[in-house]
């Protein structure tokens, strides 16, 4: 059966000589997988641009609930960013947005809040003019509460863990704040926060494991 739904794509690995399967989080069906013929071929003029983690797709889509793998109709971007990939900064955000996505984000429940959240994200990300050096902090907060398992206090962050007094008022401020807020940091505290929310994360998900963007995130912003 034909639906149409918008998406998110999470990552794609090659398939074939010319294919992929992508990872899209979609608004109606959670995260699902669909297989792109002929998309890494001579004539495919850039098609591959469209698969590009935490690309916003417009899509049509088969859907067959026990297939593990689903094909697509139709695909169009949905949004077109205009400095999310040509702002280093923001460059940086993203990588590490894209990683967290793919590292927690498993199945498909609270489909339609979640998509929400994550598509309104990108864009005021992608919109923002200055002040988008905690957002990454901000977002994973707000993440962390549609994933079920916090943030709300900071006895939830920081556990039975020491942290120093200064640190621990701006982790407060940082649980309130929306991404338009200014909190006031150095270098060292924003790495420390970023630090103590991926051991809140690590303490609720066995799997979490590594990142490759944690080391570009913090030379960027030093």
């Amino acid at each position: 059966m034909l639906h149409k739904t918008p998406g998110i794509v999470f990552r794609f690995t090659k398939f074939g000589d010319t294919s992929i399967i992508v990872n899209v989080f979609t608004e109606a069906f959670g995260l699902q997988s669909y297989i792109v013929n002929s998309v890494r071929s001579a004539s495919a003029k850039g098609k591959i641009a469209l698969y590009q983690p935490l690309t916003l797709l417009d899509m049509v889509v088969y859907y067959k609930e026990n297939a593990q793998v689903k094909r697509m109709k139709e695909v169009k971007c949905l949004h077109q960013y205009h400095s999310l990939y040509a702002d280093v900064k923001k460059s940086a955000i993203a990588m590490f947005i894209a990683e967290l996505l793919n590292k927690t984000v498993k199945d498909e429940s609270h489909a339609h809040e979640l998509y929400a959240f994550i598509a309104d994200s990108l864009i005021t990300l992608d919109d923002a003019g200055k002040d988008f050096e905690n957002f990454h902090l901000v977002f994973m907060v707000k993440l962390s509460r549609l994933l079920g398992f916090g943030a709300h206090h900071l006895a939830e962050v920081t556990g039975h863990r020491m942290m120093d007094s200064s640190l621990e008022a701006l982790l407060e401020r940082l649980l309130q704040a929306e991404y338009t807020a200014s909190l006031s940091m150095t270098v060292s505290q924003r790495r420390d926060l970023l630090d103590a929310l991926l051991i809140f994360y690590k303490d609720h998900l066995d799997t979490l494991g590594e990142f490759k963007s944690v080391p570009v995130l913090k030379e960027i912003f030093t």
